[in-house]
């Protein structure tokens, strides 16, 4: 048997790493937004997108975030 378990052992270890890794790949996955869609064209080299979504709009909400509390400081 591998690393000198027995097979109920090894098989709850499987069983915990796999779902490990699919809740970290979900919670990735629900974090940073990724653009999942395939273009209908191929993009030439040098004009694919790599940017994600996710990040964007919380830098933007960020920015703006940071514009209304200058603007609330600026009203007092």
């Amino acid at each position: 048997m591998p690393a000198g378990v027995s097979w109920p052992r090894y098989l709850r270890m499987f069983g915990a790493s796999m779902l490990s890794m699919f809740a970290g790949a979900q919670f990735v996955h629900q974090y940073y937004l990724p653009d999942l869609t395939i273009p209908d064209i191929p993009p030439s080299p040098g004009e694919l997108k790599t940017e994600l979504l996710g990040a964007q709009i919380r830098k933007e909400a960020a920015a703006a975030a940071l514009q209304q509390f200058k603007a609330e400081q600026k009203l007092d």
